[in-house]
């Protein structure tokens, strides 16, 4: 006799999911996060930690990371959610920018998530899945020396928007967040900065989030914050 069971679950398949950046602070938060979610999460890291379901890839380097996509989404055959949480943190003033260095934070910052969308689009659609885009505050709020950083963050924006316009009708869903400050440091503990794992269980929402819903663009702050350096008036003399 062939047992039977009323789990409407049973025999299905976990949830995929494609983490950039997963070794370390936010990322490893959002990649256990997704984990403890029942996902199976898979993860493109420049220096892998060892784990399992990592593929090493510079996301500077075009040829590299769409072998790795292509080796992600042969193994699995499916995906579900996409996360663009890695990023190259160049700062210098507009005036010594470094060329290459210029080059290549644009490519990890915005070249890349754009390939990286391209790439799993098909496989999203199918499923119905999750683009959630790691932005920043500083992608609104700008600051000097923060080309590099902020113009690529800004211009998530647009592809997040863009996004929603031309994905919808398939199925898939493009949310921003856009976080401040992060205690993404191994010791860390500012009271002033959000933990890793309060980011990644944002994430985790906007994926499992009833399908009927889509949203657009969030926005996080620290809950406490530090007595301001300027205040009122004072403040219009800062900009």
């Amino acid at each position: 006799m062939c047992a039977t069971t009323d789990d409407p679950t049973a025999g299905r398949l976990p949830p995929v999911a494609l983490v950039t950046g997963g070794n370390r602070g936010t990322g490893r938060a959002i990649t256990a996060e997704l984990d403890q979610a029942g996902m199976e999460v898979w993860q493109l890291n420049r220096k892998p930690s060892g784990g399992p379901r990592q593929v090493a890839c510079d996301l500077s380097n075009p040829t590299e990371l769409n072998a790795a996509v292509a080796q992600v989404l042969e193994r699995t055959g499916r995906l579900d959610a996409l996360v663009t949480n890695a990023v190259d943190r160049y700062f210098a003033p507009v005036a010594e920018l470094d060329p290459q260095r210029w080059a290549t934070a644009l490519t990890v910052n915005l070249t890349s998530v754009v390939t990286l969308v391209q790439q799993t689009l098909p496989m999203l659609r199918r499923s119905r899945g999750t683009i959630v885009l790691m932005g920043s505050h500083a992608g609104t709020r700008f600051f000097e020396g923060g080309l590099a950083y902020c113009a690529p963050k800004a211009a998530l924006k647009a592809l997040s928007e863009v996004l929603l316009l031309e994905e919808r009708p398939h199925g898939v869903r493009t949310s921003l967040v856009n976080p401040g400050a992060i205690a993404n440091e191994d010791g860390d503990t500012s009271s002033l900065k959000i933990t890793t794992r309060s980011v990644a269980r944002v994430v985790r929402e906007l994926i499992t989030n009833p399908p009927d819903l889509a949203v657009a663009e969030i926005e996080l702050r620290p809950a406490a914050l530090a007595p301001p350096a300027v205040s009122g008036l004072d403040r219009l003399q800062s900009v």
